[in-house]
């Protein structure tokens, strides 16, 4: 079974990009344009993983992981915050487990996270093995 992945950004051409790279390594991916949709679409298919900016209009990021965090089924879900450096994003958001800025090379900084957070589920399925 495919790993589902929700890419939240109002930028088509970012959720393109970030798409076609997940889909290449196996992901199953949903998209939404902002915080309302993203809330719709995990609702629908609960993401193993969400990508998301966090300058959007109807609901920006930080609000849409607030939501995420204050609801037990999807509270632990891994994301990946995905903003500009120029954005005034603040340095201090510590609810994401990576953030990734677009005016740097995406794709590499992506493949970073990935395979950081294969690593931890892989040590995390470990321990609770024994």
């Amino acid at each position: 079974m495919a790993v589902v992945a929700l890419v939240v950004d109002d930028s088509m051409i970012i959720r393109h990009m970030i798409c076609r790279f997940l889909e290449d390594r196996g992901y199953t991916v949903e998209v939404a344009s902002n915080g309302q949709e993203a809330l719709e679409a995990a609702a629908r298919k609960l993401p193993s993983l969400i990508i998301t900016d966090m300058q959007m209009p109807a609901m920006g990021g930080g609000e849409f992981i607030s939501v995420l965090k204050s609801k037990p089924e999807t509270a632990n879900i891994p994301i990946v915050i995905l903003t500009g450096r120029s954005s005034g994003y603040d340095q201090g958001e510590n609810r994401a487990e990576f953030t990734i800025f677009k005016d740097i090379d995406i794709q590499e900084q992506l493949e970073k996270a990935l395979a950081a957070l294969a690593k931890g589920r892989a040590a995390k399925a470990q321990s609770s093995g024994n």
